[in-house]
C-alpha cells in the first residue's frame, strides 16, 4: 500500500498517474501549498513540497525519483526498459534531464522569491521563459527524429514526467503544445486511462479528458 501526498496538478501529478498505471492500491492525502505545512508533514518532507510517497512507513520524495522507483517496483507494468535492455540508459537519462532542464527553471518561473524577488516583472521573467522554451525546442527536435515518445515507440514514466511539465506551460506565452511533436506526445499521454483517472480524481481543469484546452 502506498500513500501519496499530493497537490492538484503539481509535481505529484505524474506520480499519481503512475500509481494508476501500475494498478497499485494507494491512499491520497491532499496538501494545500498555499498554507504553511504542519509539523507532521515537515517530518515526512522537510522541504514541505509534493510529492511525498510513503512506502512501508518510510517517506520518499522527488517526482523523478519516485517515477523511477515505481517502474522498478512494478516491472509487470512495463513502464521502463528492464536493466540491460535497449533504451534503459536513455530512460534514465531523460528522467534526470527533465527534472533539471524543466523542473528547475519552472521553480524560478512560479516562485520568483527564489530569485529574491517579491514577484516577476516582464524583464525578470523573460530569461526564465527563454530557458524553458530552449528546453522544449531540444525535446521537440528529439521527438521529430525519434518519437512519438521519448523512447521512440515505447511509452515510459518519462513521458508522464514530460507531459506534467508541458501542462504547466498552458498559460505561458508559448505553450509547449505549440511544438507539433510535443503536442502529439501530450495527446497520446492524456488519452491513457491512468492519466485520465489521476486528473479526474484531482479535479483538474485544462488538459482534461477530451483535449488539451
Amino acid at each position: 500500500m502506498y500513500t501519496l501526498f499530493y497537490a492538484p496538478g503539481a509535481a505529484s501529478l505524474a506520480v499519481h498517474a503512475a500509481l494508476h498505471e501500475v494498478d497499485a492500491p494507494h491512499d491520497l492525502v491532499k496538501v494545500d501549498l498555499q498554507v504553511q505545512r504542519t509539523e507532521d508533514y515537515l517530518r515526512l518532507n522537510p522541504q514541505g513540497t509534493v510529492p511525498t510517497l510513503v512506502i512501508d512507513g518510510l517517506a520518499h520524495r522527488e517526482s523523478a525519483a519516485l517515477l523511477l522507483l515505481l517502474a522498478e517496483r512494478h516491472p509487470q507494468a512495463d513502464l521502463a526498459p528492464p536493466p540491460g535492455a535497449p533504451g534503459r540508459a536513455e530512460w534514465l537519462q531523460w528522467s534526470v534531464a527533465l527534472a533539471t532542464s524543466l523542473g528547475g527553471p519552472y521553480r524560478l518561473w512560479f516562485y520568483p522569491q527564489d530569485l529574491g524577488l517579491p514577484e516577476h516583472s516582464e524583464q525578470t521573467r523573460a530569461p526564465v521563459q527563454r530557458i524553458l522554451e530552449a528546453a522544449f525546442e531540444r525535446i521537440e527536435s528529439h521527438l521529430v527524429a525519434h518519437g512519438p515518445y521519448l523512447l521512440g515507440e515505447r511509452f515510459s514514466t518519462a513521458d508522464y514526467q514530460l507531459c506534467m511539465y508541458m501542462r504547466w506551460s498552458r498559460a505561458m506565452p508559448k505553450p509547449a503544445t505549440e511544438w507539433p511533436a510535443l503536442d502529439r506526445l501530450a495527446r497520446l499521454v492524456v488519452a491513457r486511462p491512468a492519466w485520465r483517472n489521476a486528473v479526474a480524481m484531482e479535479g483538474l481543469r485544462g488538459w482534461h479528458l477530451d483535449g488539451l484546452s
